[in-house]
């Protein structure tokens, strides 16, 4: 029981810490050694600079961790081919984490990117 409370803390921390400010490698890599995790958070931060993570609900088993939260930011950046609107998003997504030796080894992410792209005004475009 300790551990998944460990687990659950640990996610936190790392939320917390790359929250709102610069995703470097260094900083990232306190948390996780998963390469396709560093290089997605590297393209969101690249999109939406210095976006906030908010933990909505956790849960653990074993050295799994998953979260329902929530991602807020101003779109900045290219995505996907689609200029910056400027617009503010609150995006909510579910993400699994397996932690190992302290750290993120491997990631799955759940996320409605045409719920993405309506808070970025572009699927109305797209509708039309």
């Amino acid at each position: 029981m300790e551990n998944l409370m460990q687990n659950k803390e640990f996610i936190l921390e790392y939320f917390n810490a790359i929250s709102g400010v610069e995703k470097t490698p260094e900083l990232v890599g306190q948390f996780t050694t998963d390469q396709h995790l560093i290089e997605h958070i590297a393209f969101f931060d690249s999109v939406f600079p210095k976006y906030e993570l908010f933990a909505d609900e956790i849960t653990a088993e074993g050295n799994r961790v998953i979260v329902r939260a929530r991602m807020t930011g101003k779109h900045e950046g290219e995505f996907n081919g689609i200029p910056p609107t400027y617009r503010s998003i609150d995006f909510p997504f579910a993400i699994g984490y397996e932690i190992e030796k302290g750290k993120i080894v491997s990631h799955w992410l759940i996320a409605d990117q045409m719920h993405l792209l309506e808070l970025l005004g572009i699927e109305k475009a797209v509708a039309e």
